[in-house]
């Protein structure tokens, strides 16, 4: 049997920051002495020290018992989890070369390790024997239950009841995937840093706000074209700048490149990736025993199957084309003339002030993103939760636009939240959260450290950084996640946080969104940045009047991306075989579900779809409006129930943020509700009934 305790004691450790935990208040990684030299080493020993502990466990010759298989699994790996949450949770806003390399490098090292796991037979056969032994079961609490209870589920999805043969061929495709998808990311993030839409005359950019003019002359200086300006592309297809800039030719220009990412014959060009990638998980998926990726995927999920989803999805594809259609007649009455896909924004926000006297871009001025943060994110949270957040620029991020705050609960220590709002070329597109300390007390790690991470244009020194309308959305978005990882209490690490099934965590965030526009919160941020001016009444009414206009467009250009998703993943192995044209597919599977309107492009297409083919969004990006039925039917709860008081917070926390992954989250919502969420409530948001 190996000694673990060997295997921790590696002399190419000394001096390196990972080489011990992290001395820092909270466990915060120490970024200010990480370099990216210290990765490779710290992998490489964290991966050397799980084996071991694993082996151990995996070869104790003592009966398998829920101490000696279970607990022990949860302990192991800690060299290698302090060294991953910091990687993985900076690389994507960190992509620097030097990242870019160590993340190619170590994708498929780090997935062959999880498969070394994961596949492994006498772990699976001690967990089985923990698991089927009634008399154990029954001594354990009911999360100690769970937690066998998804062990075997994942080790059986996961292939570790496959024979030798086939297991070596899923190792050698989850290594393949692992570097597909790296490159997947690494090729996207490089065309659109080259596809950014250089303008050389300010009057270009009428229509953009001063800030947003000031945000593209520093990008322009920064890329040493000290004068020009330079516009820097988004994740999702639409710009928020279509909706404001008055010159058709730069809205074609814009539209264009948002539209070119990935697809361009060159040596960024993601297609053939993309091939790859599905060809290999729907073998995976075979070799698994299900008849598609999807089926795969889904198969441990609250789905359950691609069927439901199709059978959910589909009707409101539907509905949403129609509604398209006839907001399309609207902005073409508008323009007075035909309008193509980038005009789209612009003419929407035309026919919203027209109709309801109401400019989303008009709104910036309001939206000053400090007191957007501090009078509206963190004061919701205050009321809710009892949460205050105390700036500490004594602990360092990774970056130097990082600032870190101290989390606390009616004066007791929750965590850190780090926030890191602004766009660079380093940065991915889009935005997210990640956890860079998981909570959990097995592991005596009391307190989370979680970030935010925005894609806002920074602009020149002294220039306040106004918000859009959809960017205060994904900020309140965001931090929904955030409070998610923060306020989980769980006692195994394996459900600290955020980590619950991919078509349930969407929904607490999307819960945070209510509060942007709840009266008591809008007030207190919604204040004009230079008048102090409060935003007025009638401006508040009409917005939330408004809210229902563009969902024809929204709801069908995010179903159009999800039913993308589902297209490309229900190819069995002969069928993804066949495929050799990415774009014929797409043009295809839109058509199939009435979605292929050119207007009305999807949220993500296939050659920029890094939800699918770099992150773990694969046959699961419907998860956002399949969550959004439980979000819809929650906000209807607190509008029933008082809204923003500290009782509603504590209940929501009890029975949702707060069990993090450590039950069954229907059946705990049916708890908090009381009843099945209602899908009405989301019907009649979007639109749909």
């Amino acid at each position: 049997m190996v000694d673990p305790t060997e295997a921790a004691d590696d002399s190419s450790l000394q001096g390196n920051p990972f080489g011990t935990p992290s001395p820092l208040p909270f466990s915060l990684p120490p970024f200010d002495r990480i370099q990216p030299e210290h990765y490779g080493p710290a992998f490489d020993a964290g991966m050397a020290q799980h084996r071991a502990e694993v082996e151990a466990i995996a070869a104790n010759i003592e009966p398998p018992t829920f101490a000696n298989t279970l607990l022990a699994l949860e302990r192991s790996g800690e060299l290698l989890t302090r060294t991953g949450t910091a990687f993985f949770g900076t690389a994507s806003a960190l992509a620097t070369p030097e990242i870019q390399a160590i993340q190619e490098e170590y994708a498929p090292k780090l997935a062959a390790h999880s498969d070394a796991i994961g596949l492994d037979s006498r772990l699976y056969a001690r967990i089985r024997a923990v698991h089927d032994d009634a008399d154990q079961l029954a001594a354990l609490d009911a999360e100690a239950r769970y937690l066998v209870e998804r062990y075997l589920t994942e080790f059986t999805v996961a292939g570790a009841g496959l024979d030798d043969e086939a297991k070596a061929r899923l190792r050698q495709l989850n290594e393949a995937l692992a570097s597909l998808t790296t490159r997947f990311e690494k090729q996207l993030l490089a065309d659109a840093n080259d596809l950014a839409v250089a303008v050389d005359e300010v009057s270009e950019l009428d229509g953009l706000t001063a800030g947003e003019v000031s945000a593209a002359a520093e990008a322009a200086r920064e890329h040493g074209h000290e004068g020009s300006y330079l516009i820097s592309l988004v994740l999702p297809t639409n710009h928020p700048h279509l909706a404001s800039l008055t010159n058709r030719e730069l809205r074609r220009r814009l539209h264009d490149a948002q539209r070119a990412r990935g697809s361009r014959g060159n040596e960024n060009d993601t297609r053939d990736l993309v091939l790859e990638i599905v060809r290999l998980r729907a073998e995976r998926a075979r070799l698994l025993g299900y008849p598609t990726h999807a089926h795969a995927a889904l198969a441990d999920s609250t789905a359950e199957s691609p069927e439901r989803v199709l059978e959910r999805l589909a009707p409101m594809a539907r509905a949403a084309a129609a509604n398209a259609r006839t907001e399309q007649a609207a902005l073409e009455s508008e323009a007075g003339h035909p309008i193509e896909a980038p005009d789209w924004a612009f003419y929407s926000n035309r026919v919203r002030a027209a109709t309801y006297r109401v400019d989303t871009a008009a709104m910036r001025p309001y939206f000053e993103a400090e007191r957007v943060l501090r009078d509206g994110i963190f004061f919701a949270a205050e009321r809710l939760y009892g949460l205050t957040f105390h700036e500490r620029p004594d602990l360092p991020g990774y970056h130097p636009d990082v600032r870190v705050f101290e989390v606390r609960e009616d004066g007791t220590p929750v965590g850190l939240y780090l926030l890191d709002l602004y766009t660079r070329d380093t940065k991915k597109g889009g935005a997210w959260m990640s956890s860079l300390v998981h909570q959990s007390t097995l592991l005596d790690e009391p307190h989370a450290v979680v970030t935010n991470n925005l894609n806002v244009p920074k602009p020149a020194p002294g220039e306040p950084t106004l918000l859009t309308f959809d960017e205060v959305t994904t900020f309140f978005h965001e931090f929904g996640h955030a409070l998610h990882g923060l306020l989980a209490r769980v006692t195994y690490p394996h459900f600290s946080g955020t980590q619950v099934f991919r078509d349930f965590v969407e929904y607490p965030s999307q819960v945070n969104e209510m509060w942007m526009l709840w009266p008591e919160v809008l007030a207190n941020y919604a204040v004009h940045h230079e008048t102090g001016e409060p935003m007025p009444q009638d401006l508040v009414d009409r917005l939330v009047a408004s809210r229902s206009w563009g969902e024809g467009f929204a709801t069908s250009e995010y179903l159009a991306a999800a039913l993308l998703d589902q297209a490309w993943h229900a190819l069995d192995v002969e069928q993804a075989a066949a495929v050799a044209d990415v774009d014929a597919f797409e043009q295809r599977a839109l058509e199939d579900v009435g979605l292929a309107n050119p207007l009305v492009p999807p949220r993500y297409s296939t050659p920029y779809f890094a939800h699918v083919f770099a992150y773990a969004y694969d046959a699961a990006y419907y998860a956002y409006i399949w969550s959004e039925v439980l979000d819809a039917d929650t906000v209807a709860w607190f509008t029933e129930n008082g809204g923003l008081t500290r009782a509603n917070g504590d209940r929501y926390r009890r029975y949702v943020i707060g069990l993090g992954g450590a039950g069954d989250p229907l059946a705990s919502y049916r708890e908090f509700r009381g009843q099945d969420a209602d899908p009405r409530h989301l019907l009649e948001r979007r639109g749909l009934l």
